[in-house]
């Protein structure tokens, strides 16, 4: 009766968020009370060798610390590694309202009052050519992570993940992720999951889960047609405890296609299908299971906290003759901790459409820290001076 009454007062609030996310443009900018100073037919490069040169240098990889005189290194956005990451709205954002928006330094000014919205689109579109290898998939493809779903984009983050039963005896399983980036395309991912159940003696019990090692590549990425294509291919260990319910007691291989496809107004739609090919067929089946999640992302402030509303439809099912189907929604929001938006929380509902008897309700929540972008530590508290809040 609880977790109904939870659901029944979270879900208008949920559904309120994913529909100002459609409505709102991510570019939008604040109406911005002076004229222009540049004509809006200027072209990027033209506006980037007039306000940005000085500082990021003719080829953008920045000036001379001798020349400029600052102490912090300045961007190099000749490095695709570096450049090809952030979404332009994020560049828009910082060129707009300068580097304490993000929590970065004061040397970078707003531009707000002396480039129209065209303009600082046009520059940032600019910026973006100084990275000449096409390899490197845009950052507009690096959307909220699901629940359920994988992103199809190779990222450097460390995320724990966390699932609390709501039904039966108490159980929580979690999963500590580690995935690093390699090269253009390339990600590797290492999944340790531990879990804690409580015993009908009222104590608990611990243990690790089967521990996976993946390798993820870019199959095919085009910022034109809004869509990345990525495969995914490892291995499970055996190394979880049977008795807890927290292993299945044999390796298993297993393979997966992951996409994304960007739609308008910064909303999304990823989806992922996975087989599982274990090596001893008497200990466990094969397995298919697939999934799809549909979002937005909604900034409600000029210090931009990104509120990223989803909802997932995920299924699985034993490949052996007469296995049924499991289908379950899961309802979910993802919010930016940090100013940086390099911390991320979500949390959601895992909720059974089929074989409802066996399954219940499950609460599904992570922390993710982005640790390419920055420490953990630094970069949480945004300053906008100047910006209408």
């Amino acid at each position: 009766m609880r977790l109904r009454l939870v659901v029944l007062l979270a879900l208008p609030i949920w559904i309120l968020a994913f529909t100002v996310g459609f409505e709102r443009a991510a570019d939008a900018a604040p109406v911005v009370p002076r004229a222009p100073r540049l004509s809006p037919l200027d072209s990027g490069q033209q506006i980037y060798r007039t306000t940005c040169v000085a500082c990021h240098g003719v080829n953008g990889a920045g000036a001379p610390q001798t020349t400029v005189g600052f102490t912090n290194p300045l961007p190099d956005f000749t490095d695709c590694n570096f450049a090809s990451r952030e979404t332009a709205a994020d560049w828009y954002a910082i060129v707009r309202d300068g580097g304490p928006v993000r929590g970065f330094s004061r040397i970078m000014p707003a531009f707000r009052y002396l480039l129209t919205p065209r303009q600082i689109q046009n520059v940032v579109a600019y910026v973006h050519t100084f990275c000449s290898d096409r390899r490197w998939p845009r950052g507009e493809f690096n959307l909220p992570l699901a629940l359920v779903t994988e992103k199809a984009f190779p990222e450097d983050e460390l995320v724990l993940t966390g699932l609390a039963e709501t039904r039966g005896p108490a159980a929580f399983e979690n999963h500590l992720i580690y995935e690093k980036r390699f090269g253009t395309r390339d990600q590797i991912e290492l999944d340790t999951p531990f879990g804690f159940r409580n015993r009908p003696d009222s104590s608990w019990l611990g243990g690790l889960g089967d521990i996976s090692f993946t390798n993820k590549y870019v199959l095919f990425s085009s910022l034109r047609s809004g869509t990345i294509l990525s495969g995914l291919a490892g291995i499970v260990l055996p190394t979880g405890s049977e008795a807890l319910g927290l292993g299945s007691g044999v390796t298993t291989f297993e393979g997966a296609l992951l996409g994304a496809q960007l739609l308008p107004h910064r909303s999304f739609l990823q989806y992922q299908g996975t087989i599982e090919i274990p090596t001893q067929l008497a200990i466990a089946p094969r397995a298919a299971s697939w999934s799809a999640a549909l979002g937005t992302s909604v900034p409600f402030t000029q210090i931009t906290r990104l509120w990223s509303p989803m909802v997932e439809v995920t299924g699985s099912r034993d490949l052996v003759s007469g296995a049924r189907a499991v289908w379950t929604v899961v309802p979910q929001m993802q919010v930016t901790l940090s100013a940086l938006q390099h911390v991320r929380a979500n949390i959601g509902v895992n909720v059974p459409v089929t074989e409802r008897d066996q399954n219940h309700v499950q609460i599904l929540a992570y922390l993710l820290w982005d640790t390419f972008d920055g420490p953990l530590t630094q970069f949480w508290h945004g300053w906008c001076p100047g910006c209408q809040h």
